[in-house]
C-alpha cells in the first residue's frame, strides 16, 4: 500500500439484487465487502458514510430495496492512539494478514493506566508500520485473544480487517487448537475435565472464580504429563473455552494453584513438603505463575491452509522442571 493510497478514503457502489431485498443495511453491506465487521459497517453508517441516491443514510436497520444504489465510504485509518515503538518481536510467521509470536513473560499485551508504553500493541505498531490497514478504523494489530503479563507463549495477531474477523470468528466458535504447559502444586489425575462457569469474584474484582449462577461456561481439560514427589505436577492444558485466568481459577479451584500464581495462591502449600529443601525453595520462590502457551493451531483466514505452532517454555521455566528433576 502506497502512501498516497493510504490516506485516501476506499468507495464501495453496491446494487440491491431481488435476491437481497428486505435486509437489513448494515448486513447488506458487511456481507458485500466482507473485509469489515457488520458493528465496524454500522458505526460507519451512524457516522453519515452511505449514501443512497445522493442522500445520507444513518439507519442501520433501514430495509434494502431491490434497485437501490448504495455507496460506501470507508474513511482513511486514523493514527493509533498507542505510540508505536520499536522493540525486538519474537516472531515466529508473518505474512500480510497476521502474526504469530512467542510472547516473553512479563510483556503486557495492551497499554492502560501504569503501562501505557513498552507493551505488545506498542511493539507490534512499531514493526508493522504502514503494514496495517486498520481495525475497526484505527490503525492499529487486531489482537484477537490474549495472554496475561506474566504468561508466555504464543500469540497470533491480526495486520487486516479480514484477518481479524475471521480468526476472531474461529475462537469464538473454538475452532482453535491451543493447549498450555503449566505447574501445578499436588498430584494430578493422569487425566481429568474441570467444568465450571468462571465470573468475577465480588470478594476481589481483581480475582475470578467459579460461580453457579451467572459467570460464562468454561470447560478445560487437564493431562499430567509428569508428577514430582506427589508435589508438583506437569500438566498439558486444553482449552475448551477462552475465558479469562481460565486455567489458574479451574486448577486453584480444584486445589491445584499454578506455582508462582501471586493471584490464585495465597499460602504456601503443605504439598510443598513433599520436595527436598532446594527444589522446595525454587517452587515457592518462582516469580510468577508457571503457565506457558504451548501450542496453537488455526485455518489461515486467506489461504485456508492448516497452520500449527509449537513453543518449548522460557529458560526460567526451564530450569525449575530441571530443579524439581534434581538436575
Amino acid at each position: 500500500m502506497t502512501d498516497a493510497s493510504a490516506n485516501m478514503p476506499t468507495r464501495f457502489d453496491f446494487i440491491v439484487t431481488p435476491e437481497q431485498a428486505g435486509q437489513r443495511l448494515d448486513r447488506f453491506l458487511a456481507d458485500g465487502i466482507g473485509s469489515l465487521s457488520r458493528s465496524r459497517v454500522k458505526s460507519l453508517i451512524e457516522a453519515g458514510q452511505v449514501f443512497c441516491d445522493g442522500a445520507i443514510i444513518r439507519e442501520p436497520s433501514e430495509t434494502t430495496r431491490a434497485g437501490r444504489q448504495f455507496t460506501l465510504v470507508v474513511p482513511p485509518a486514523a493514527p493509533a492512539r498507542p505510540q508505536a515503538e520499536d522493540h525486538a518481536l519474537p516472531i515466529i510467521f508473518e505474512d500480510r494478514d497476521l502474526i504469530v509470536l512467542d510472547k516473553p513473560a512479563g510483556l503486557v499485551v495492551h497499554p492502560a493506566p501504569g503501562n501505557e508504553t513498552g507493551t505488545l500493541v506498542n511493539a507490534l505498531l512499531g514493526h508493522c508500520g504502514d503494514d496495517l490497514e486498520g481495525i475497526g478504523g484505527e490503525k492499529r494489530p487486531g489482537i484477537v485473544h490474549r495472554l496475561d503479563k506474566d504468561t508466555s507463549g504464543l500469540m497470533v495477531v491480526a495486520k487486516t480487517p479480514m484477518a481479524h474477523n475471521a480468526l476472531s470468528e474461529a475462537f469464538a466458535a473454538r475452532d482453535i487448537d491451543r493447549s498450555y504447559l503449566a505447574l501445578a502444586w499436588g498430584l494430578l489425575p493422569s487425566e481429568i475435565s474441570y467444568d465450571g462457569a468462571i465470573g468475577r469474584d465480588k470478594r476481589d474484582r481483581k480475582r475470578m472464580t467459579v460461580v453457579t449462577q451467572g459467570g460464562k461456561h468454561a470447560l478445560t481439560h487437564v493431562r499430567c504429563l509428569e508428577a514430582f514427589d506427589a508435589a508438583v505436577s506437569l500438566v498439558s492444558c486444553k482449552l475448551a473455552t477462552g475465558r479469562t485466568h481460565q486455567i489458574r481459577v479451574h486448577l486453584s479451584q480444584a486445589g491445584h494453584p499454578l506455582l508462582g500464581d501471586p493471584v490464585y495462591l495465597r499460602r504456601i502449600p503443605a504439598a510443598s513438603r513433599g520436595l527436598d529443601e532446594t527444589a522446595r525453595r525454587a517452587a515457592l520462590d518462582f516469580p510468577r505463575q508457571a503457565l506457558h502457551a504451548a501450542r496453537l493451531g488455526f485455518t489461515h483466514p486467506r489461504t485456508k491452509e492448516t497452520l500449527l505452532f509449537t513453543s518449548e517454555p522460557p529458560e526460567d521455566f526451564q530450569g525449575l522442571l530441571r530443579t524439581l528433576r534434581g538436575g
